[in-house]
């Protein structure tokens, strides 16, 4: 198993300190976030979505600065981050662009959240999977879906019914039981099953339920050893599937900072590893 981190989740460290901890917390991979942060938040105090200084812009010179750092400090690139809008055809060719570059294989693209009829946006989502698929063909370069709670796909189930017509080389797919703490949980080892050659790429974050005014339980993001996902059963689900590819870890807790945070989530993601006799 490789362990990466998702920039995401460093929003107060700027590329350049985020692969320098990395490398010294012995991490073996940064997928970096890559996109565009507004002008009107950047006198914003560092956020995951906001002014976010562990950012990549979408262009030919940060793909080469990504790169060079990668290469650096010793780190792979198992993919980046981007917030591709479903339909947005001119965003994905500058990921393509910033992959070719950057020399790394996959991206992740966007189906917007889910806010309508589901059959129509069925719909417009495996078009565009299908247009995108036709686009990346022999670019060395294939997209992600991330499963993801208020979207069409929030489960590996639904997941599975979008990009089945799709051929795995070139669509692949981020499970993400975090996000299915939120909504779309299903046994890990029938996801995992399911998808089976689509599983590209795993995200490790974790959720934990809170009480609302309302007296319904609601949830929030917590750190990896808390909240209701069960890492053991992942990571046995994962070995029985003979998955051997990238865990990377996007913490969303603002339980440590950056630093103590990336030193914390290694250690624990080892211990669970070496449980799992997996490492």
């Amino acid at each position: 198993m490789k362990i990466g981190v998702f920039t995401v989740m460093l929003p107060d460290l700027h590329p350049e300190e985020a692969a320098a901890e990395l490398k010294a917390c012995g991490y073996d991979g940064v997928e970096w976030r890559v996109t565009t942060v507004p002008e009107t938040r950047k006198a914003e105090a560092p956020s995951y979505w906001g002014n976010n200084y562990c950012t990549l812009e979408p262009t030919q010179a940060d793909a080469k600065r990504g790169r060079a750092l990668a290469e650096r400090y010793g780190l792979e690139q198992p993919g980046v981050g981007t917030y591709i809008s479903l339909g947005d055809m001119a965003a994905v060719k500058a990921a393509r662009d910033f992959c070719q570059t950057a020399g790394i294989k996959q991206f992740r693209i966007g189906l917007n959240n889910f806010d309508g009829g589901y059959l129509e946006h069925f719909k417009k989502a495996q078009a565009f999977v299908a247009d995108v698929t036709t686009f990346l063909a022999g670019s060395g370069v294939k997209a992600l879906l991330e499963i993801h709670h208020k979207t069409i796909v929030p489960s590996a189930g639904l997941m599975h019914r979008l990009i089945s017509p799709f051929d795995p080389n070139s669509i692949g797919v981020i499970y993400d039981p975090g996000n299915m703490a939120y909504e779309g949980f299903e046994d890990y080892r029938m996801g995992i099953e399911l998808l089976g050659p689509y599983l590209a790429h795993v995200h490790l974050k974790n959720a934990k339920t809170q009480a609302s005014d309302s007296g319904l339980h609601t949830f929030t993001w917590a750190p990896l050893e808390e909240g209701v996902v069960d890492f053991d059963a992942l990571l046995t689900a994962l070995k029985e599937a003979n998955y051997n590819d990238w865990l990377v870890i996007e913490d969303f807790s603002n339980a440590r900072p950056s630093r103590e945070a990336l030193q914390y989530n290694m250690q624990f993601v080892k211990d669970k590893l070496k449980k799992a006799g997996m490492q």
